[in-house]
């Protein structure tokens, strides 16, 4: 990837700046991988870059399972296309059987270009896939979660590497299968081998070492205070999937008499720096323990609706004071301008009425919110002191041309988060480096990288 740049000058034909309005003519300024200043208007600084479109802050792609991007384009023929995401669940699992080390990375490294493509400058890694076949530790027991880390380099991305603990393949069921990859045995040695991923990286600004409870079925209730007790005491984000299923709150409340919200709260796993993942099937007791302990829900769109888990209650959540934020999860897609629309446009489907979030509370899930439950509060805003995080978007491709290109409309964000794909990104630059060009990678081909990562895994 390019060293960082000493000093440049962009140029912005219109860019969201904050609170949440469109600019004309405006000139940022870095140093380094930071903004170190904003100005609109005037004519444009000699020697100045041309960044045309709508200009935004790098996206955050909250939640991802790297290697299920294999699956893309698999999982919908006859009778593999059918079932529940159960069924889904059988086609992961072989995926995850077939990786390694080296396959990992290579596959990773592809994976993010894709997201860098399509804007994202941070990703929030929910890793799991941590050791050999059968269970047995590389010689190294955080070779996998190296390989992430150096595909996202690779890439130009920041990474919250979302560590997670993995115990059962159900609650009171052992691991069974390729889920014996998942595990450690029990979370103090789950522990033990985070802390040692950690220490690498100390220093790092491009790497977060993060913690997650899988879920509820993944974590015996009496090890969850261990990992919530490593992330406290590291400062860490702490993720964890929750009520992704209606099956899983079943298993829960059998098992404890309550869902998993209220079990997450009753050992102390909520709390600003946690986030639920889907949060698709939560009770009214539910949303208010999440508002109320300012825990973040992420939303995956594209996914919840591939795998038919459901719509969530994202408004509710809001009104709760939760903030939302955006994943591609299983990356059925790449896309967070779809992830974003999905969120107010699903939610007219459910309730039949329009209007639910504003085009400022979509691009904040989007972009500021997501970065900083990662653990990167400094990203997601083109302010003085923010990372030099800025994304370019056509405004005048066959889906987004029209009156958004007024300058100083705000029509320009509605047109972006209505209608523009991550087809549209023309320009990134991750903390300074630009690592996209006029709709290319700088690692060349991304679409011929994919195919070969792939392909190595049939």
């Amino acid at each position: 990837m390019r060293p960082y740049p000493a000093r440049q000058v962009l140029r912005c034909e219109l860019a969201w700046l904050p609170p949440g309005r469109v600019a004309a003519d405006v000139t940022i300024v870095t140093d380094g991988a930071t903004i170190v200043e904003v100005s609109e208007g005037g004519p444009a600084p000699a020697g100045a870059q041309q960044l045309h479109g709508l200009v935004l802050p790098g996206l955050a792609n909250t939640h991802s399972h790297a290697f299920h991007r294999a699956l893309r384009g698999r999982t919908h023929a006859a009778g593999s296309g059918q079932g529940s995401f159960w069924t889904w669940r059988d086609q992961m699992y072989d995926v995850a059987s077939r990786l390694d080390p080296d396959r990992y990375l290579t596959l990773a490294r592809a994976v993010y270009a894709e997201m860098a493509l399509a804007g994202i400058t941070s990703v929030g890694e929910f890793h799991y896939l941590h050791h050999a076949p059968a269970g047995r530790p590389y010689d190294d027991p955080n070779a996998m979660g190296h390989a992430l880390v150096d595909a996202a380099h690779d890439a130009g991305l920041h990474i919250s590497l979302l560590d997670t603990c993995y115990l059962t393949g159900g609650i009171g069921q052992p691991l069974d299968g390729v889920q014996r990859r998942f595990g450690d045995g029990d979370a103090q040695r789950w522990a033990s081998r985070v802390e040692a991923l950690r220490g690498p990286y100390d220093g790092r600004a491009d790497v977060v070492i993060g913690a997650a409870l899988h879920s509820v079925r993944a974590v015996p209730v009496e090890q969850m205070p261990t990992v919530v007790a490593w992330a406290a005491n590291a400062a860490a984000p702490l993720h964890a999937h929750v009520s992704e299923q209606t099956a899983e709150n079943d298993a829960c409340l059998s098992a404890y008499g309550v869902t998993p919200t209220r079990l997450l709260r009753d050992r102390g796993a909520l709390g600003p720096r946690t986030t639920a993942v889907h949060a698709t099937h939560l009770t009214a007791q539910d949303i208010s323990l999440l508002g109320e302990s300012w825990t973040s829900a992420c939303f995956c769109p594209t996914t919840e609706r591939d795998l038919a888990d459901g719509v969530g209650p994202a408004v509710a959540l809001r009104d709760a004071g939760a903030r939302l934020t955006l994943g591609s999860d299983s990356h059925a897609v790449i896309d967070l301008f779809e992830e974003a629309r999905a969120v107010e446009l699903d939610t007219r489907l459910v309730t039949g009425r329009r209007g639910h979030f504003q085009v400022a509370e979509l691009l904040d899930a989007a972009t500021a919110a997501g970065h900083d439950r990662l653990g990167f509060s400094n990203a997601g805003r083109l302010e003085i002191g923010c990372r030099a995080d800025l994304v370019a978007v056509r405004l005048d491709s066959v889906r987004t041309s029209g009156p958004a290109q007024a300058a100083g409309s705000n029509a320009a964000a509605e047109t972006v988060v209505f209608a523009a794909t991550a087809a549209d990104v023309t320009d990134v630059i991750s903390a300074g480096r630009h690592i996209v060009e006029g709709g290319r990678h700088a690692l060349g081909d991304v679409g011929l990288l994919l195919r070969n990562a792939i392909q190595q895994l049939r």
